[in-house]
């Protein structure tokens, strides 16, 4: 079994993959990393997070190798579904979680994270973005991928504020979407471990910065914001988000 975490980039998907991830090692699964290095599939799963990237048929298919020998572990990705990945989903030889974020407050986040790339001389995925439009094209396409996915009704779908605000809730909707004991103590000992306020910015892979709601609203123009509303709203109101 493969376990694909998908996030929206700045929602909150780096802290999700990683409670996925140790869930499924405290289920009795095997390390992501341990795959990629086992089944040398470095130039598929990249970077801290096993991110996959694109879910073409080439790359599934290197994955599923380990899978269909008995391996189970937990990838992840940004992308959208495609045809050959919803049939995998459809087939069962995929389960996918994907977590979603209020675009205003993710465009944010990945503004200020490219803006420091920039200051330091590095380059991430988000240092292209040197200016709002770039920005709002940029989180327009996620817009676009957030609709793809839920639309997968074998997906579960979270939103990044409701794990925040009610986390103990969530993380029961997902133990429970994998199919791992609650009650288990090694499970329970892993929900505690990346409660909010226990979960550190340093710890490798999560990706924290602020991850606070709203904040668009104190950081951004009234000219933006405006934008940000003209570009999103067919989207807010179904994603549960107020304009």
């Amino acid at each position: 079994m493969i376990f694909l975490s998908v996030g929206m980039p700045r929602a909150g998907s780096g802290w999700y993959y990683n409670l996925t991830h140790d869930l499924a090692l405290a289920a009795g699964f095997q390390d992501a990393h341990h795959i990629r290095q086992r089944y040398r599939l470095q130039r598929i799963l990249t970077e801290v997070n096993c991110n996959i990237g694109a879910l073409t048929l080439r790359r599934l298919a290197a994955v599923l190798a380990p899978s269909v020998m008995g391996n189970s572990f937990v990838i992840k990705a940004h992308a959208g579904p495609t045809p050959v990945a919803r049939r995998l989903i459809r087939l069962g030889l995929i389960r996918t979680a994907y977590i979603y974020r209020d675009p205003r407050d993710a465009l944010l986040s990945a503004m200020e994270m490219g803006q420091r790339a920039r200051q330091d001389g590095r380059q991430n995925a988000f240092s292209k973005l040197v200016d709002f439009e770039s920005a709002l094209d940029f989180m327009t396409t996620y817009l676009h991928i957030w609709e793809a996915w839920m639309e997968c009704n074998r997906a579960l779908h979270t939103r990044y504020e409701d794990l925040l605000l009610d986390y103990d809730s969530q993380t029961l909707r997902l133990v429970n979407f994998l199919g791992f004991n609650a009650s288990q103590p090694a499970i329970q000992e892993v929900v505690k471990q990346y409660q909010p306020a226990v979960a550190q910015p340093v710890q490798p892979g999560l990706h924290f910065n602020k991850g606070k709601i709203g904040r668009f609203r104190d950081k951004l123009s009234d000219q933006e914001q405006a934008a940000m509303q003209e570009r999103f709203s067919p989207y807010l109101e179904n994603m549960g988000y107020p304009p």
